[in-house]
C-alpha cells in the first residue's frame, strides 16, 4: 500500500510518500501508525503517542480502527482549519 505523509509530517518523516508492505497483523490504521514508528526515527516524531494528526484511507478521512483490508492508499496529515 501507498503511505503518504502531509506539511510538516513529509519533512519530518523526510519523504513524501512511500510503499510499504506492512505484516498481517498490521490489521487497521492505528496498527500501521504504530507499525510505521519503527521504521525510522523521523517516522518515530512524526507519528508519536499523543501526536495530533489525522487519517485518510483511499481518500477519506478515516479513524484509527479502520480495517487496512484492500486499502490501496493511507494518508496522514496534521490538523487544519477552515474559514
Amino acid at each position: 500500500m501507498k503511505v503518504r505523509y502531509f506539511a510538516w509530517m513529509k519533512r519530518t518523516v523526510g519523504v513524501p510518500e512511500e510503499d510499504v508492505a506492512p505484516p498481517a497483523e498490521v490489521a487497521t490504521v492505528g496498527d500501521l501508525v504504530v507499525w510505521l514508528r519503527h521504521r525510522s526515527p523521523g517516522h518515530a516524531e512524526a507519528l508519536a503517542e499523543g501526536a495530533a494528526f489525522g487519517a485518510a484511507v483511499d481518500q477519506r478521512t478515516a479513524t484509527f480502527d479502520v480495517k487496512l483490508a484492500g486499502v490501496r492508499e493511507v494518508a496522514f496529515f496534521p490538523p487544519f482549519t477552515g474559514g
